[in-house]
Protein backbone atom coordinates (compact mmCIF):
# COMPACT_ATOMS: atom_id res chain seq x y z
CA UNK A 1 0.00 0.00 0.00
CA UNK A 2 1.16 3.55 -0.74
CA UNK A 3 2.34 4.66 2.71
CA UNK A 4 2.18 8.33 1.72
CA UNK A 5 -1.63 8.25 1.58
CA UNK A 6 -3.49 8.72 4.84
CA UNK A 7 -7.04 9.28 6.01
CA UNK A 8 -8.18 12.84 5.34
CA UNK A 9 -5.89 13.42 2.35
CA UNK A 10 -7.45 15.12 -0.66
CA UNK A 11 -6.21 13.76 -3.98
CA UNK A 12 -6.93 14.22 -7.67
CA UNK A 13 -7.97 11.03 -9.47
CA UNK A 14 -9.01 9.83 -12.90
CA UNK A 15 -11.84 7.29 -12.66
CA UNK A 16 -11.14 4.24 -14.84
CA UNK A 17 -14.07 1.90 -14.32
CA UNK A 18 -17.01 0.89 -12.10
CA UNK A 19 -16.74 -1.79 -9.43
CA UNK A 20 -19.59 -4.20 -8.72
CA UNK A 21 -21.94 -2.29 -6.45
CA UNK A 22 -21.41 1.03 -8.20
CA UNK A 23 -18.24 2.68 -6.89
CA UNK A 24 -15.81 4.36 -9.26
CA UNK A 25 -12.34 2.83 -9.48
CA UNK A 26 -9.11 4.83 -9.74
CA UNK A 27 -5.45 3.99 -9.06
CA UNK A 28 -2.61 5.80 -7.31
CA UNK A 29 0.81 4.22 -7.79
CA UNK A 30 -0.95 0.90 -8.46
CA UNK A 31 -3.14 1.20 -5.35
CA UNK A 32 -6.89 0.82 -5.99
CA UNK A 33 -9.06 3.70 -4.79
CA UNK A 34 -12.85 3.26 -4.62
CA UNK A 35 -14.84 6.50 -4.93
CA UNK A 36 -18.57 6.66 -4.21
CA UNK A 37 -20.71 8.35 -6.91
CA UNK A 38 -17.81 8.75 -9.34
CA UNK A 39 -18.13 7.73 -13.02
CA UNK A 40 -15.58 6.36 -15.48
CA UNK A 41 -14.00 9.18 -17.47
CA UNK A 42 -14.34 11.74 -14.70
CA UNK A 43 -11.39 13.59 -13.23
CA UNK A 44 -12.20 14.28 -9.60
CA UNK A 45 -10.94 15.52 -6.29
CA UNK A 46 -11.71 13.06 -3.49
CA UNK A 47 -10.96 12.75 0.21
CA UNK A 48 -9.64 9.48 1.65
CA UNK A 49 -12.04 8.28 4.34
CA UNK A 50 -10.80 4.75 5.01
CA UNK A 51 -7.65 2.66 4.46
CA UNK A 52 -7.97 -1.06 3.99
CA UNK A 53 -5.56 -3.86 3.22
CA UNK A 54 -4.81 -3.49 -0.49
CA UNK A 55 -7.10 -0.53 -1.23
CA UNK A 56 -8.51 2.74 0.08
CA UNK A 57 -11.98 4.30 0.03
CA UNK A 58 -12.61 7.94 -0.80
CA UNK A 59 -15.49 10.41 -0.91
CA UNK A 60 -16.11 12.49 -4.02
CA UNK A 61 -15.61 16.21 -3.40
CA UNK A 62 -15.44 17.88 -6.83
CA UNK A 63 -15.73 16.82 -10.45
CA UNK A 64 -12.90 18.57 -12.27
CA UNK A 65 -13.75 17.11 -15.68
CA UNK A 66 -17.05 15.44 -16.55
CA UNK A 67 -17.41 12.01 -18.10
CA UNK A 68 -18.66 11.79 -21.70
CA UNK A 69 -21.13 9.16 -20.42
CA UNK A 70 -22.67 11.40 -17.75
CA UNK A 71 -26.29 12.53 -18.07
CA UNK A 72 -28.57 14.70 -15.96
CA UNK A 73 -30.45 12.59 -13.38
CA UNK A 74 -34.23 12.74 -13.67
CA UNK A 75 -35.00 12.49 -9.97
CA UNK A 76 -34.62 15.52 -7.64
CA UNK A 77 -33.63 13.20 -4.78
CA UNK A 78 -30.77 11.57 -6.66
CA UNK A 79 -27.58 11.46 -4.61
CA UNK A 80 -29.41 11.52 -1.28
CA UNK A 81 -31.77 8.56 -1.83
CA UNK A 82 -30.49 5.03 -1.32
CA UNK A 83 -32.51 3.66 -4.26
CA UNK A 84 -30.87 4.67 -7.53
CA UNK A 85 -27.11 4.88 -8.05
CA UNK A 86 -26.81 5.45 -11.80
CA UNK A 87 -29.38 8.00 -12.93
CA UNK A 88 -26.41 10.23 -13.83
CA UNK A 89 -24.94 7.54 -16.15
CA UNK A 90 -26.12 6.96 -19.73
CA UNK A 91 -28.15 3.73 -19.88
CA UNK A 92 -26.01 2.18 -22.63
CA UNK A 93 -23.00 2.74 -20.40
CA UNK A 94 -24.80 1.11 -17.46
CA UNK A 95 -25.25 -2.03 -19.57
CA UNK A 96 -21.61 -1.98 -20.65
CA UNK A 97 -20.21 -1.67 -17.14
CA UNK A 98 -22.55 -4.28 -15.69
CA UNK A 99 -21.29 -6.77 -18.29
CA UNK A 100 -17.73 -5.86 -17.34
CA UNK A 101 -18.51 -6.45 -13.67
CA UNK A 102 -19.79 -9.95 -14.49
CA UNK A 103 -16.60 -10.66 -16.46
CA UNK A 104 -14.40 -9.42 -13.62
CA UNK A 105 -16.28 -11.53 -11.06
CA UNK A 106 -15.80 -14.65 -13.18
CA UNK A 107 -12.12 -13.88 -13.75
CA UNK A 108 -11.12 -12.85 -10.21
CA UNK A 109 -13.42 -15.09 -8.14
CA UNK A 110 -14.14 -17.95 -10.53
CA UNK A 111 -10.68 -18.13 -12.10
CA UNK A 112 -12.10 -18.22 -15.64
CA UNK A 113 -9.98 -16.96 -18.52
CA UNK A 114 -11.97 -15.02 -21.11
CA UNK A 115 -15.35 -16.07 -19.68
CA UNK A 116 -18.12 -16.37 -22.32
CA UNK A 117 -20.20 -13.35 -21.25
CA UNK A 118 -22.67 -11.90 -23.74
CA UNK A 119 -23.76 -8.28 -23.98
CA UNK A 120 -26.21 -7.27 -21.25
CA UNK A 121 -29.87 -7.52 -22.23
CA UNK A 122 -31.53 -4.16 -21.48
CA UNK A 123 -34.69 -3.88 -19.42
CA UNK A 124 -37.76 -3.17 -21.58
CA UNK A 125 -38.38 -0.19 -19.30
CA UNK A 126 -35.69 2.01 -17.77
CA UNK A 127 -38.14 3.85 -15.49
CA UNK A 128 -41.49 2.97 -13.91
CA UNK A 129 -40.58 -0.72 -14.09
CA UNK A 130 -41.06 -1.82 -10.48
CA UNK A 131 -44.25 -3.73 -9.62
CA UNK A 132 -43.52 -3.43 -5.90
CA UNK A 133 -42.34 -0.51 -3.76
CA UNK A 134 -41.69 -0.63 -0.03
CA UNK A 135 -41.84 2.77 1.61
CA UNK A 136 -40.81 3.29 5.23
CA UNK A 137 -42.28 5.50 7.93
CA UNK A 138 -39.85 7.12 10.31
CA UNK A 139 -39.58 9.64 13.13
CA UNK A 140 -36.27 11.02 11.85
CA UNK A 141 -36.66 12.79 8.56
CA UNK A 142 -33.57 13.29 6.43
CA UNK A 143 -32.95 16.99 5.86
CA UNK A 144 -32.08 17.70 2.23
CA UNK A 145 -29.01 19.69 1.26
CA UNK A 146 -31.21 22.42 -0.21
CA UNK A 147 -33.18 22.68 3.05
CA UNK A 148 -30.02 22.99 5.09
CA UNK A 149 -28.47 25.52 2.69
CA UNK A 150 -31.57 27.71 2.58
CA UNK A 151 -32.44 27.35 6.25
CA UNK A 152 -36.06 26.80 5.22
CA UNK A 153 -37.57 23.65 6.73
CA UNK A 154 -41.24 23.34 5.80
CA UNK A 155 -42.02 19.76 6.87
CA UNK A 156 -41.99 18.14 10.32
CA UNK A 157 -38.61 16.74 11.32
CA UNK A 158 -40.21 13.92 13.31
CA UNK A 159 -42.25 12.36 10.48
CA UNK A 160 -41.38 10.92 7.08
CA UNK A 161 -42.77 8.45 4.57
CA UNK A 162 -40.45 7.49 1.77
CA UNK A 163 -37.14 5.74 1.16
CA UNK A 164 -34.00 5.42 3.25
CA UNK A 165 -31.34 8.06 2.85
CA UNK A 166 -28.13 6.78 1.27
CA UNK A 167 -26.27 4.63 3.76
CA UNK A 168 -28.69 5.27 6.65
CA UNK A 169 -31.03 2.76 8.30
CA UNK A 170 -32.61 5.37 10.60
CA UNK A 171 -33.14 8.40 8.35
CA UNK A 172 -36.04 8.51 5.87
CA UNK A 173 -36.39 10.83 2.88
CA UNK A 174 -39.91 12.24 2.75
CA UNK A 175 -40.34 11.93 -1.02
CA UNK A 176 -43.11 13.16 -3.31
CA UNK A 177 -41.92 11.35 -6.43
CA UNK A 178 -40.21 8.13 -7.49
CA UNK A 179 -39.40 7.26 -11.09
CA UNK A 180 -39.12 3.53 -10.48
CA UNK A 181 -42.83 2.93 -9.88
CA UNK A 182 -45.98 4.13 -11.61
CA UNK A 183 -47.39 7.63 -11.23
CA UNK A 184 -50.52 6.05 -9.74
CA UNK A 185 -48.40 4.50 -7.00
CA UNK A 186 -46.88 7.91 -6.24
CA UNK A 187 -50.37 9.44 -5.93
CA UNK A 188 -51.24 6.75 -3.38
CA UNK A 189 -47.97 7.38 -1.53
CA UNK A 190 -48.70 11.09 -1.15
CA UNK A 191 -52.36 10.57 -0.20
CA UNK A 192 -51.39 7.98 2.43
CA UNK A 193 -48.82 10.34 3.94
CA UNK A 194 -51.47 13.01 4.54
CA UNK A 195 -53.97 10.52 5.93
CA UNK A 196 -51.41 9.07 8.37
CA UNK A 197 -50.33 12.54 9.49
CA UNK A 198 -53.95 13.27 10.35
CA UNK A 199 -54.41 9.95 12.17
CA UNK A 200 -52.64 11.09 15.32
CA UNK A 201 -50.71 7.80 15.55
CA UNK A 202 -46.88 8.23 15.52
CA UNK A 203 -44.45 6.60 13.08
CA UNK A 204 -42.28 3.74 14.31
CA UNK A 205 -38.86 4.58 15.75
CA UNK A 206 -35.94 2.26 15.05
CA UNK A 207 -34.16 3.67 18.11
CA UNK A 208 -36.85 3.34 20.79
CA UNK A 209 -38.89 0.62 19.02
CA UNK A 210 -42.03 2.55 19.80
CA UNK A 211 -44.62 4.08 17.49
CA UNK A 212 -47.15 2.54 15.14
CA UNK A 213 -46.76 3.13 11.38
CA UNK A 214 -43.93 1.09 9.84
CA UNK A 215 -44.30 0.57 6.07
CA UNK A 216 -46.47 1.25 3.06
CA UNK A 217 -46.12 -1.44 0.39
CA UNK A 218 -47.68 -0.92 -3.04
CA UNK A 219 -47.84 -3.88 -5.42
CA UNK A 220 -49.10 -3.62 -9.00
CA UNK A 221 -49.93 -6.08 -11.71
CA UNK A 222 -48.28 -4.33 -14.64
CA UNK A 223 -50.16 -6.54 -17.10
CA UNK A 224 -53.42 -6.96 -15.21
CA UNK A 225 -53.97 -3.51 -13.73
CA UNK A 226 -54.58 -4.95 -10.26
CA UNK A 227 -53.18 -3.15 -7.23
CA UNK A 228 -52.56 -4.09 -3.59
CA UNK A 229 -52.01 -1.69 -0.70
CA UNK A 230 -50.30 -3.19 2.36
CA UNK A 231 -50.16 -1.06 5.50
CA UNK A 232 -47.55 -2.50 7.86
CA UNK A 233 -47.75 -1.40 11.49
CA UNK A 234 -46.64 -2.32 14.98
CA UNK A 235 -49.15 -4.00 17.26
CA UNK A 236 -51.42 -1.49 19.02
CA UNK A 237 -55.12 -2.15 19.54
CA UNK A 238 -55.98 1.53 19.43
CA UNK A 239 -54.36 1.76 15.99
CA UNK A 240 -56.45 -0.86 14.20
CA UNK A 241 -59.42 1.51 13.85
CA UNK A 242 -57.09 4.11 12.33
CA UNK A 243 -55.87 1.57 9.76
CA UNK A 244 -59.48 0.69 8.90
CA UNK A 245 -60.32 4.40 8.47
CA UNK A 246 -57.38 5.00 6.15
CA UNK A 247 -58.23 1.89 4.14
CA UNK A 248 -61.76 3.24 3.62
CA UNK A 249 -60.40 6.67 2.60
CA UNK A 250 -58.01 5.07 0.10
CA UNK A 251 -60.85 3.02 -1.41
CA UNK A 252 -62.93 6.15 -1.89
CA UNK A 253 -60.07 8.18 -3.38
CA UNK A 254 -58.64 5.37 -5.55
CA UNK A 255 -61.47 3.06 -6.67
CA UNK A 256 -59.06 1.11 -8.90
CA UNK A 257 -57.34 -0.40 -5.83
CA UNK A 258 -58.01 -4.15 -5.93
CA UNK A 259 -57.24 -5.12 -2.35
CA UNK A 260 -56.01 -3.59 0.91
CA UNK A 261 -54.34 -5.56 3.69
CA UNK A 262 -52.99 -4.72 7.13
CA UNK A 263 -49.82 -6.52 8.22
CA UNK A 264 -48.80 -6.47 11.88
CA UNK A 265 -45.05 -6.71 12.53
CA UNK A 266 -44.41 -7.40 16.23
CA UNK A 267 -40.65 -7.78 15.82
CA UNK A 268 -37.93 -5.17 16.17
CA UNK A 269 -36.58 -5.99 12.73
CA UNK A 270 -37.62 -3.22 10.35
CA UNK A 271 -38.98 -5.45 7.60
CA UNK A 272 -42.20 -5.02 5.62
CA UNK A 273 -43.50 -8.47 6.57
CA UNK A 274 -46.26 -9.16 9.06
CA UNK A 275 -46.67 -11.84 11.72
CA UNK A 276 -50.39 -11.37 11.15
CA UNK A 277 -52.25 -10.20 8.03
CA UNK A 278 -55.77 -8.74 8.09
CA UNK A 279 -57.58 -8.47 4.77
CA UNK A 280 -59.48 -5.17 4.84
CA UNK A 281 -60.80 -5.15 1.30
CA UNK A 282 -60.76 -7.54 -1.65
CA UNK A 283 -59.19 -11.00 -1.70
CA UNK A 284 -55.86 -10.13 -0.12
CA UNK A 285 -54.08 -11.08 -3.36
CA UNK A 286 -53.53 -9.66 -6.83
CA UNK A 287 -52.62 -11.33 -10.10
CA UNK A 288 -49.83 -10.61 -12.56
CA UNK A 289 -49.21 -12.05 -15.99
CA UNK A 290 -45.82 -13.05 -17.37
CA UNK A 291 -46.04 -14.39 -20.89
CA UNK A 292 -48.92 -16.88 -20.99
CA UNK A 293 -48.84 -17.54 -17.26
CA UNK A 294 -50.94 -15.89 -14.57
CA UNK A 295 -49.54 -15.63 -11.05
CA UNK A 296 -51.29 -14.93 -7.76
CA UNK A 297 -49.35 -12.66 -5.39
CA UNK A 298 -50.08 -12.33 -1.67
CA UNK A 299 -48.77 -9.69 0.73
CA UNK A 300 -45.64 -11.64 1.67
CA UNK A 301 -45.05 -13.43 -1.66
CA UNK A 302 -41.70 -13.14 -3.40
CA UNK A 303 -42.15 -12.07 -7.00
CA UNK A 304 -39.71 -10.57 -9.50
CA UNK A 305 -40.06 -6.80 -9.16
CA UNK A 306 -39.64 -6.12 -12.89
CA UNK A 307 -42.47 -7.96 -14.69
CA UNK A 308 -41.25 -7.20 -18.21
CA UNK A 309 -37.68 -8.02 -17.22
CA UNK A 310 -38.83 -11.32 -15.72
CA UNK A 311 -40.27 -12.42 -19.06
CA UNK A 312 -36.98 -11.50 -20.72
CA UNK A 313 -35.11 -13.51 -18.09
CA UNK A 314 -37.36 -16.58 -18.35
CA UNK A 315 -37.21 -16.53 -22.16
CA UNK A 316 -33.43 -16.63 -21.84
CA UNK A 317 -33.70 -19.64 -19.52
CA UNK A 318 -35.77 -21.40 -22.19
CA UNK A 319 -33.31 -20.47 -24.92
CA UNK A 320 -30.24 -21.71 -23.05
CA UNK A 321 -31.93 -24.90 -21.82
CA UNK A 322 -33.05 -25.74 -25.38
CA UNK A 323 -35.71 -28.20 -24.19
CA UNK A 324 -36.94 -30.97 -26.50
CA UNK A 325 -40.14 -31.74 -24.61
CA UNK A 326 -38.99 -35.01 -23.01
CA UNK A 327 -36.99 -33.66 -20.07
CA UNK A 328 -37.42 -34.04 -16.35
CA UNK A 329 -36.34 -30.74 -14.82
CA UNK A 330 -35.43 -30.03 -11.20
CA UNK A 331 -36.02 -26.40 -10.19
CA UNK A 332 -34.01 -25.68 -7.04
CA UNK A 333 -35.02 -22.74 -4.82
CA UNK A 334 -38.21 -22.57 -6.87
CA UNK A 335 -39.95 -19.92 -4.74
CA UNK A 336 -43.49 -19.26 -5.98
CA UNK A 337 -42.89 -21.54 -8.97
CA UNK A 338 -42.61 -18.79 -11.58
CA UNK A 339 -39.81 -20.38 -13.61
CA UNK A 340 -41.21 -23.90 -13.24
CA UNK A 341 -44.62 -22.84 -14.53
CA UNK A 342 -43.17 -20.67 -17.28
CA UNK A 343 -41.18 -23.56 -18.78
CA UNK A 344 -43.71 -26.34 -18.10
CA UNK A 345 -45.13 -26.42 -21.64
CA UNK A 346 -41.68 -27.23 -22.99
CA UNK A 347 -40.76 -30.25 -20.83
CA UNK A 348 -42.14 -33.58 -19.61
CA UNK A 349 -42.22 -32.57 -15.93
CA UNK A 350 -40.82 -29.98 -13.53
CA UNK A 351 -40.10 -30.70 -9.88
CA UNK A 352 -39.65 -27.59 -7.73
CA UNK A 353 -37.91 -27.63 -4.35
CA UNK A 354 -38.52 -24.89 -1.78
CA UNK A 355 -37.98 -24.51 1.98
CA UNK A 356 -40.24 -21.48 2.58
CA UNK A 357 -43.73 -22.82 3.25
CA UNK A 358 -45.58 -19.68 2.15
CA UNK A 359 -43.69 -19.59 -1.15
CA UNK A 360 -44.43 -23.27 -1.71
CA UNK A 361 -48.13 -22.67 -1.12
CA UNK A 362 -48.00 -19.84 -3.67
CA UNK A 363 -46.35 -22.23 -6.15
CA UNK A 364 -49.07 -24.83 -5.71
CA UNK A 365 -51.83 -22.23 -6.07
CA UNK A 366 -50.20 -20.84 -9.19
CA UNK A 367 -50.00 -24.34 -10.65
CA UNK A 368 -53.74 -24.79 -10.08
CA UNK A 369 -54.47 -21.31 -11.42
CA UNK A 370 -52.76 -22.19 -14.70
CA UNK A 371 -54.10 -25.74 -14.90
CA UNK A 372 -50.63 -27.28 -14.94
CA UNK A 373 -50.50 -31.00 -14.22
CA UNK A 374 -46.81 -31.64 -14.88
CA UNK A 375 -45.47 -29.35 -12.11
CA UNK A 376 -44.76 -30.82 -8.68
CA UNK A 377 -43.51 -28.92 -5.65
CA UNK A 378 -41.51 -30.48 -2.82
CA UNK A 379 -41.27 -28.86 0.65
CA UNK A 380 -38.18 -28.84 2.83
CA UNK A 381 -34.53 -27.89 2.99
CA UNK A 382 -32.63 -28.87 -0.15
CA UNK A 383 -29.91 -30.49 1.97
CA UNK A 384 -32.57 -33.01 3.04
CA UNK A 385 -34.91 -33.24 0.03
CA UNK A 386 -32.39 -33.30 -2.84
CA UNK A 387 -31.43 -36.92 -2.31
CA UNK A 388 -31.73 -40.36 -3.80
CA UNK A 389 -35.35 -40.41 -2.60
CA UNK A 390 -36.17 -37.55 -4.94
CA UNK A 391 -34.46 -39.32 -7.81
CA UNK A 392 -36.35 -42.56 -7.13
CA UNK A 393 -39.68 -40.73 -7.06
CA UNK A 394 -39.27 -38.27 -9.94
CA UNK A 395 -36.46 -39.73 -12.01
CA UNK A 396 -32.98 -38.35 -12.62
CA UNK A 397 -33.09 -34.74 -13.83
CA UNK A 398 -32.00 -34.12 -17.40
CA UNK A 399 -31.77 -30.40 -16.68
CA UNK A 400 -31.43 -28.56 -13.41
CA UNK A 401 -32.45 -24.93 -12.92
CA UNK A 402 -30.83 -23.25 -9.93
CA UNK A 403 -32.03 -19.85 -8.72
CA UNK A 404 -30.56 -19.39 -5.23
CA UNK A 405 -30.66 -16.38 -2.89
CA UNK A 406 -27.89 -13.76 -3.07
CA UNK A 407 -25.62 -15.88 -0.88
CA UNK A 408 -25.54 -18.60 -3.55
CA UNK A 409 -25.69 -22.35 -3.04
CA UNK A 410 -24.94 -24.17 0.19
CA UNK A 411 -21.87 -26.34 -0.40
CA UNK A 412 -23.77 -29.51 0.54
CA UNK A 413 -26.58 -28.68 -1.90
CA UNK A 414 -24.06 -28.00 -4.65
CA UNK A 415 -22.42 -31.37 -4.08
CA UNK A 416 -25.77 -33.19 -4.08
CA UNK A 417 -26.76 -31.41 -7.28
CA UNK A 418 -23.54 -32.55 -8.96
CA UNK A 419 -24.11 -36.13 -7.82
CA UNK A 420 -27.42 -36.17 -9.77
CA UNK A 421 -25.41 -35.60 -12.99
CA UNK A 422 -27.89 -33.44 -14.95
CA UNK A 423 -26.73 -32.94 -18.53
CA UNK A 424 -27.43 -29.21 -18.26
CA UNK A 425 -27.49 -26.74 -15.42
CA UNK A 426 -29.12 -23.35 -15.98
CA UNK A 427 -28.00 -21.12 -13.12
CA UNK A 428 -29.98 -17.90 -12.49
CA UNK A 429 -28.34 -15.47 -10.09
CA UNK A 430 -28.86 -11.96 -8.74
CA UNK A 431 -25.26 -11.85 -7.49
CA UNK A 432 -22.39 -12.28 -10.00
CA UNK A 433 -19.85 -12.85 -7.23
CA UNK A 434 -21.57 -15.88 -5.70
CA UNK A 435 -22.44 -17.12 -9.20
CA UNK A 436 -18.73 -17.00 -10.07
CA UNK A 437 -17.85 -18.92 -6.89
CA UNK A 438 -20.45 -21.63 -7.54
CA UNK A 439 -19.63 -21.87 -11.25
CA UNK A 440 -16.01 -22.49 -10.30
CA UNK A 441 -17.02 -25.39 -8.05
CA UNK A 442 -19.35 -26.85 -10.68
CA UNK A 443 -16.59 -26.74 -13.27
CA UNK A 444 -14.33 -28.61 -10.85
CA UNK A 445 -16.99 -31.33 -10.89
CA UNK A 446 -16.94 -32.10 -14.60
CA UNK A 447 -19.11 -29.23 -15.86
CA UNK A 448 -18.18 -26.63 -18.45
CA UNK A 449 -19.38 -23.02 -18.44
CA UNK A 450 -20.76 -22.50 -21.96
CA UNK A 451 -22.32 -19.05 -21.85
CA UNK A 452 -23.31 -16.30 -19.40
CA UNK A 453 -26.09 -13.83 -20.19
CA UNK A 454 -26.39 -10.69 -18.03
CA UNK A 455 -29.95 -9.34 -17.84
CA UNK A 456 -30.61 -5.85 -16.50
CA UNK A 457 -33.59 -6.34 -14.22
CA UNK A 458 -32.82 -3.23 -12.15
CA UNK A 459 -31.98 -0.17 -14.28
CA UNK A 460 -30.44 2.81 -12.48
CA UNK A 461 -29.18 0.55 -9.67
CA UNK A 462 -26.00 -1.43 -9.09
CA UNK A 463 -27.77 -4.80 -9.33
CA UNK A 464 -27.45 -7.23 -12.24
CA UNK A 465 -29.03 -10.63 -12.94
CA UNK A 466 -27.18 -13.36 -14.83
CA UNK A 467 -28.21 -16.61 -16.48
CA UNK A 468 -25.44 -19.15 -17.01
CA UNK A 469 -25.46 -22.45 -18.91
CA UNK A 470 -23.21 -25.28 -17.73
CA UNK A 471 -23.07 -28.64 -19.47
CA UNK A 472 -21.74 -32.00 -18.33
CA UNK A 473 -18.44 -32.88 -20.00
Amino acid sequence: MDATLKKGDEINLEIESLAFGGRGVARVNGLVVFVEDALPGQQVTARIIRKRKGYVEARLLTVLKESAEAVLPRCPYFGECGGCLFQHLDYRAQLKYKRQQVIESLEHIGGFEKPPVLDTLPSPRQFYYRNKMEYSFGDQRWLYKDEIASGSISRPKNFALGLHARGRFDKILDIDECYLQSSRGVEILNATRQMVLESGMPPYSTHTHSGFWRHLVIREGKHTGEMMINLVTADANDGYDKVDEIAALLRDKFPDITTIVHSVNRRKAQVAVGDEVRILFGLGTIKERIGRRLFQISANSFFQTNSDGAQLLYDKVLELADFKGTETVYDLYCGAGTIALYISDHVKRVVGFEVVEEALNDAKRNGELNGMENCFFVPGDLKDTLSTDAQQKWGRPDTMIIDPPRAGMHTQVLQQAVELHPQKIVYVSCNPTTFARDAKELCRSNYELKVVQPVDMFPMTGHIEVVGLLTLR
